[in-house]
């Protein structure tokens, strides 16, 4: 099958790129290689990584423009689009919102538009657990309403989330929207609190933890997550969405006790007021990921974290 991969060279998109080439799959990757949230020197050691595989073709393009990613569609054949390429994180959404409505909404818009004028119908979304917003909700339902989002990029998921859903309703597209709760591992953006965690135990430096320490997040390993799209692209079919989530939520305290355990280093902690924007929980309910594609995380959050800092260690 050939695959085409927007944002294929990031965190998550160069993991599940090179699950796919291993699989037999051609992956064929968009990405321009942005630097706004983190620097393109690690996105390009991701890209000599997957460059490694013949079945790989990488194409330095902006998804805003509709005419290249018909032109590269037609180009390769390709017969299924995994949507990544998005701004994220919730605190620079605050500062500059229109940046992130711009590419997380009217880029979304550029790839179904190029989607349906190359005549492919079959799409997986990468979307958030910040859709979820400000709810009462402990645990996260796909069934539940998503209808306040708390910062500028939950809400520019949820609009692309819609936005593909019109063309379900008006095309036909088969679309899989995975909600996925805070994805970490090899390779994840060094300002990502587990790899910025691991970093400044390891280097006996100060961490600043937003909030009590209490709030908690789904914790998904990155081999997880790659698990949820192959699940999906296998089972496209309708308007579906589905939370990919770890085994179970933890606190920030928590999490800064595993990786104590794991590096044998006292954490230097400062407690600093929540964010705005910030969500205090997520906690993922993936029993209709279980149930209707067989999705099913392995990695704990102890064997996660022991690996995260496994390789952060390895590339010092």
């Amino acid at each position: 099958m050939v695959i085409l991969i927007t944002g294929g060279v990031g965190f998550v998109g160069s993991h599940l790129g090179e699950t796919l080439l291993l699989e037999g799959h051609t992956v064929v990757c968009v990405d321009n290689l942005d630097e706004y949230i983190y620097c393109s020197a690690l996105k390009l050691e991701n890209l000599k990584i997957l460059s490694d595989y013949p079945a790989f073709k990488f194409i330095k393009a902006d998804i805003q423009d509709k005419d290249l990613l018909r032109q590269i569609m037609l180009r390769y054949n390709c017969e299924v689009v995994i949507h990544l390429a998005a701004y994220a994180g919730i605190r620079p959404s605050v500062v500059d919102p229109e940046k992130f409505m711009k590419l997380n909404v009217n880029g979304t818009l550029s790839v179904l538009e190029a989607m349906k004028e190359a005549s492919i119908q079959k799409l997986v979304f990468a979307s958030s657990s910040s859709v979820y917003g400000s709810t009462s909700q402990l645990i996260f339902k796909e069934s539940d309403a998503a209808d306040r989002p708390i910062s500028p990029y939950a809400a520019s998921k949820r609009a692309a989330e819609l936005l593909a859903y019109s063309y379900h309703a008006l095309y036909g597209f088969d679309i899989t929207c995975l909600r996925l709760f805070t994805v970490y591992g090899p390779r994840q953006r060094p300002e990502m609190a587990i790899r910025k965690f691991v970093t400044k135990i390891l280097a006996e430096q100060t961490i600043e933890l937003y909030g009590n320490g209490q709030t908690y997040r789904n914790y998904t390993y990155v081999s997880d997550a790659v698990i949820g799209f192959n699940k999906a692209i296998a089972n496209l079919g309708g308007y579906r969405v589905y939370n990919i989530g770890g085994h179970k939520a933890a606190c920030l305290n928590e999490v800064i006790e595993v990786i104590e355990k794991h590096t044998k280093k006292k954490s230097k902690v400062i407690f600093r007021p929540e964010q705005p924007g910030d969500m205090r929980h997520t906690a993922a309910d993936i029993s209709k990921a279980y149930n209707e594609l067989g999705y099913a995380p392995s990695i704990t959050l102890d064997k996660g974290i022991e690996l995260m800092i496994e390789w952060l260690t390895a590339r010092v």
